[in-house]
């Protein structure tokens, strides 16, 4: 059994859902999903987990990598980007 605590950040309830069974199967500790940015950042400040899997197109005012801009720079947690996205674009603004 991990440790290791994950928030994922993901708006398709199914698919956040099937990420967090799959991580828990694993053996790791899934202690929140948020559907949108802002939440993201609220969750990390509240429960300060070891890693953030992101989605980037997120429901909401705030995309997934500036939230993930937020959560790195104030909360120093990893962010990793799960995504159906790889435009040009969209992988420069996420580096």
């Amino acid at each position: 059994m991990s440790d290791t605590r994950i928030l994922v950040v993901e708006d398709e309830g199914i698919i956040a859902k099937d990420i967090k069974n799959i991580l828990s199967f694993l053996g790791y500790s899934v202690i929140g999903i948020a559907s949108s940015g802002e939440e993201a950042i609220e969750k990390a400040m509240e429960m300060h987990p070891d890693l953030v899997l992101m989605d980037i197109v997120l429901e909401g005012d705030m995309d997934g990598v500036k939230a993930a801009e937020h959560i790195r720079d104030r909360f120093d947690i990893p962010v990793v980007y799960l995504t159906a996205y790889s435009d040009d674009t969209t992988l420069q603004r996420a580096k």
